[in-house]
């Protein structure tokens, strides 16, 4: 099974390529990767330019099924915001069906880890 990395940034800036956030959530995913889950092998899944007030995004969508269908064991966001603006229904996903799933859930800047297991410094730099 594989690390998700869900990267998502609610209006694209107007570039023809990838959003800067996009890049910076990145950076900050990889980083925490590397210091504290060795590294490991991952997969991205991102919605840039869509709202996070509603999960009926592409990106999302995948991600969701792939952790249903066992391919992804953990997903690392930037933040909860990233997730999800919804605080009912990301409560909902942090809270029911990920742990239904098996699926390990963190987010970096607000020391979220659904295993309790989350070790942040208290600044990330972004």
């Amino acid at each position: 099974m594989k690390l998700a990395f869900y990267l998502r940034l609610s209006i694209a800036n107007g570039t023809d390529g990838e959003s800067i956030s996009i890049s910076n959530q990145r950076k900050v995913l990889q980083d925490y990767t590397d210091r504290n889950l060795g590294g490991r092998e991952h997969v991205e899944y991102i919605d840039d330019g869509f709202s996070g007030a509603t999960f009926e995004r592409p990106g999302f969508k995948r991600m969701i099924e792939d952790c249903r269908i066992g391919l992804i064991d953990t997903i690392l966001v930037k933040d909860l915001s990233r997730f999800g603006r919804n605080y009912i229904d990301v409560g909902e996903y942090l809270e029911q069906e990920l742990p239904r799933l098996g699926v390990r859930f963190i987010a970096v800047t607000d020391a979220v880890d659904s295993t309790g297991m989350l070790e942040v410094e208290s600044r990330c730099g972004t």
